[in-house]
């Protein structure tokens, strides 16, 4: 099925940049959009508008004759609360309510395994384990997934909710569970986008790994069938770290370093992700 209208927010991000030319194939016109003045060299079909979530007059136009909204858009690090407020809580509000006012379907939405990084990595959590957020942005997780659920239930404004893991490299032994590579991210919003109906469905994004600390059973309706495994880079991370500390919350819980770090504090710089964006 070819869309008419496509909206994604967050366009030039680094996930962001991997799903342009995927969702302009889908559809006649891709409308992307982020705060940067330029995101390179556009796809067939795509436009693009810098806009910014917080400014709903900004926001409520691009979205205006859209079939969907993939909305990435936001500040990805913990931040003190209020610097979140704007694109990570408000961002969401303006993104469904515009979808709303415009007549969209469905909004698809880059939640993340924060919105319940408290939970131990032991448990092997399902889509229905409620909410423990790591920080506060865990909390515009949580805040947006409710959002979504209460404006299907109100409104009957569909909406998939994909607790991103972790879209980087494999360097550390979280991410031989965690890891979400770049040909799963496509599939899993291509699933998110094409299929008939969804509602509100919660889906975890991460490969299809050995060693995967999620449970996407219930979310199989999606068709969501990841292909990657990150089994193949154990031997070399494994042999480069030593014991795990079981009194670490960043090393026993799903949030990893967000689990660890205070409130308002950056649990990327806690991390090393090399910043391979899709350049055109």
């Amino acid at each position: 099925m070819k869309f008419k209208k496509l909206v994604l927010t967050g366009a030039a991000g680094r996930l962001g940049s991997y799903l342009r030319e995927p969702l302009a194939a889908m559809c006649d016109e891709l409308v992307s959009t982020d705060i940067a003045d330029d995101i390179g060299k556009l796809y067939p079909g795509e436009t693009y508008a810098r806009a910014d979530l917080a400014e709903y007059d900004q926001i409520a136009p691009l979205i205006e004759g859209a079939d969907m909204v993939v909305h990435f858009g936001a500040i990805v690090d913990e931040k003190p609360f209020m610097e979140l407020l704007g694109p990570n809580f408000v961002g969401s509000y303006n993104v469904w309510e515009a979808a709303y006012q415009a007549g969209a379907r469905r909004v698809v939405y880059a939640s993340s395994i924060h919105a319940v990084g408290m939970h131990k990595k032991s448990d092997f959590i399902g889509i229905d384990a409620p909410h423990k957020p790591d920080t506060f942005y865990g909390l515009a997780k949580c805040f947006t997934e409710d959002l979504g659920s209460m404006y299907w239930d109100k409104r009957q404004l569909e909406s998939v909710h994909l607790r991103i893991l972790s879209a980087a490299q494999v360097n550390n032994s979280r991410a031989l569970g965690s890891w979400l590579s770049y040909d799963d991210l496509i599939q899993l919003v291509t699933r998110a986008v094409d299929t008939p109906s969804v509602g509100f469905s919660v889906i975890y994004g991460v490969s299809n790994n050995d060693r995967a600390p999620v449970d996407n059973a219930k979310a199989a309706f999606l068709g969501y069938r990841p292909k990657d495994n990150a089994e193949q880079f154990a031997a070399e991370v494994l042999a480069n770290e030593g014991p795990v500390d079981i009194t670490d919350p960043g090393q026993m819980c799903h949030g990893g370093p967000f689990a660890k770090v205070d409130l308002g504090e950056s649990g990327l710089a806690q991390m090393t992700i090399v910043n391979d964006k899709k350049e055109t």
